[in-house]
C-alpha cells in the first residue's frame, strides 16, 4: 500500500467530508513547498478553530502561529522531528516514546496489524511504527469499515481499529503531544493536540458502535 498522503487541492475545508486520519498524515508528512503553501492559507486558522470545537477539546482555541516562509517551516520540522542528540526532541516514531518494549517488538506488532488487512508498509520510505504509516493504515481500515457490505466484517474491522488505537496510537501520541507542547511550537503543537483529541473521539465512536459517523471521506482538502 502507499503510505504517503496525497496532496489536497486548494478549496474550502469541510470537516464532514474529510478523513482526519489522512488529514493529520498530510500535516505531519515531510515538508514540501506545496504542503507549506496549503497549511499557510489564512482560512486554515478558522477551520482549525472549528475542528477544535467539533472534537470537544477543552479550553479555548489556542494561539496558532504558522511559518513566514518555506525555509522556516522546513528547518523547524527537521529540528523538531528529525535531528537532535541523542535524538530529535519529538521523533515521530512510537518506539521513541514507548520504552517498555524493544523497538523491534513494537515494529513487529505494527506489522502484524498491517498484515491482518493484507497491507504492506514501504520499507524504502518508512518504518512500521512511523506516525504517517500508522495513520495511513487506520485510514485504510476506516475506509474498509465504512464501505464493507457485511456486518460481521464491519464488527471485525471495528475491533481491529479499536485495538490498534489502544495498543499503539494512544500508547504514544499523547506523550509526543506533551513533549511538543513543552518545546512551545504553536503550529505543530496544535496539530498534535488536535490529533490526540481526534484519536480519543474516534476510540469512543468505535467502542459505541458508531462506525460510520461521516457520510463519505476523501483526501483532506484545503
Amino acid at each position: 500500500m502507499s503510505l504517503a498522503s496525497k496532496s489536497p487541492a486548494r478549496t474550502s475545508l469541510d470537516w464532514t467530508e474529510i478523513d482526519l486520519y489522512r488529514f493529520f498524515a498530510f500535516a505531519f508528512s515531510s515538508p514540501t513547498q506545496e504542503r507549506f503553501e496549503i497549511l499557510a492559507q489564512p482560512a486554515l486558522k478558522d477551520a482549525l478553530a472549528e475542528l477544535w470545537q467539533r472534537l470537544r477539546c477543552t479550553g479555548n482555541f489556542p494561539r496558532f502561529d504558522w511559518f513566514k516562509n518555506y525555509q522556516e517551516y522546513e528547518a523547524a520540522y527537521i529540528a523538531l522531528f528529525d535531528v537532535g542528540l541523542p535524538e530529535a526532541p519529538v521523533p515521530l516514531f512510537e518506539s521513541a516514546h514507548d520504552k517498555t518494549k524493544p523497538a523491534q517488538e513494537i515494529a513487529l506488532e505494527n506489522t502484524w496489524f498491517y498484515d491482518s488487512l493484507g497491507l504492506k508498509w514501504d520499507s524504502r520510505c518508512a518504518v512500521p511504527d512511523y506516525l504517517i504509516t500508522q495513520l495511513e493504515f487506520l485510514a485504510a481500515v476506516r475506509y474498509s469499515l465504512e464501505n464493507g457490505p457485511e456486518a460481521a466484517a464491519g464488527s471485525n474491522l471495528g475491533k481491529l481499529e479499536m485495538d490498534f488505537l489502544d495498543r499503539h496510537m494512544l500508547n504514544w501520541v499523547p506523550t509526543a503531544a506533551a513533549k511538543l507542547t513543552g518545546v512551545s511550537h504553536f503550529g505543530f503543537g496544535l496539530f498534535m493536540n488536535l490529533l490526540v483529541a481526534f484519536l480519543h473521539n474516534r476510540r469512543e465512536e468505535v467502542d459505541d458502535g458508531a462506525l460510520a459517523p461521516l457520510p463519505a471521506h476523501r483526501p483532506a482538502r484545503l
